[in-house]
């Protein structure tokens, strides 16, 4: 072997090395969203797309995976399968706390990053339907959500506050997200209801396809519902924001949040906080339910959870802590 073929083999095992030292020092990390017609998917998506700009330097890979929803995310966390999850501040609470669904599966290990957007508690309905409010389900066809979404857990907490059983429904379905527009229009449904960030793909989709409405929720029995609740707030889904449907619409809601687990390393957590507060300019032109996020909100509503060591390490280097 002469010696330019010997220099030859020497560089390429050098690169070889090089980049199986490079996948070696990389790390991956999957953030659990929802069904991919909400806002949690998006939202997945915007906090990978400014940790992943950087990860030559980090060496974190951020993937999405779309999910059940806000309980499944949070117990995939617990078992270790996911890193970072988006959930209702809801159920971040009653994780925590050992509470509601979570009184025998306690998650003290549960740490909060950051808060998102605001989800109205949002009931979409058929126009021939007589739904006007949410008083008017009981005996009609509706969506109550699918098993581990945070949607059912939380129709089974307004179904508690409202004296209902699920037998009051004509019929109580349990469609993913994706599918709800489609029975709705089909007349397979007469309405459904979810937590959404607003303006919603999915909320426009149904009421251009088929002519629905948004409907409000409003009861004394809501009101003492969020009386009686530190993660529920009265909210206002903005009147003109979908066509045929001009009036505020009156409800209640909860926020969305950003999870992970007191065993995934304050470097990571650190460097994925930061990327989306030191970068929360671009991150709110990345969906129209962040346009009006603000940091000192993000980093203390809706967060019931402890903060995670490396997000406070991160947001005190941002001047957004002491």
């Amino acid at each position: 072997m002469n010696m330019k073929a010997i220099l030859a083999m020497v560089a390429a095992v050098g690169i070889m090395a090089s980049h199986s030292a490079l996948a070696q020092d990389q790390q991956f990390v999957s953030i659990g969203t929802g069904g991919v017609t909400g806002v949690y998917y998006p939202t997945g998506g915007a906090i990978c797309r400014l940790v992943n700009k950087d990860r030559k330097e980090h060496g974190i890979r951020c993937s999405v995976e779309s999910t059940g929803g806000s309980i499944y995310n949070i117990n995939t966390i617990k078992g270790g399968e996911l890193e970072f999850g988006v959930a209702q501040s809801d159920w971040q609470y009653h994780a925590f706390n050992g509470s509601s669904r979570f009184e025998d599966n306690q998650f003290e290990g549960l740490r909060a990053v950051f808060s998102v957007h605001p989800e109205p508690v949002t009931i979409l309905a058929r126009r021939d339907s007589g739904i006007d409010n949410i008083t008017d389900v009981v005996g009609k066809r509706f969506n109550v959500g699918n098993d581990g979404s945070g949607t059912l857990a939380t129709w089974e907490v307004i179904e508690a506050a409202m004296g209902w059983s699920r037998d009051d429904l004509a019929l109580a379905a349990k469609m993913k997200s994706a599918e709800t527009a489609g029975a709705l229009c089909d007349n397979k449904i007469d309405g459904y209801f979810w937590l959404v960030g607003h303006p919603s793909a999915l909320t426009h989709e149904t009421i251009a396809s088929c002519d629905a409405k948004i409907v409000s929720a409003v009861a004394p029995e809501i009101d003492q519902l969020v009386a009686d609740r530190p993660y529920y707030r009265k909210a206002n889904i903005p009147g003109g924001m979908y066509p045929g449907n001009p009036d505020d619409i009156a409800t209640f809601g909860v926020g969305a949040t950003f999870v992970t687990s007191a065993d995934v390393s304050d470097e990571v957590v650190y460097t994925i906080a930061k990327a989306v507060l030191g970068n929360l300019e671009d991150f709110r032109r990345l969906h129209p339910a962040f346009a009006h996020l603000k940091a000192e909100e993000m980093i203390s509503d809706s967060l019931s959870a402890p903060l995670h060591p490396g997000a406070i390490r991160a947001y005190q280097e941002l001047g957004l802590m002491e």
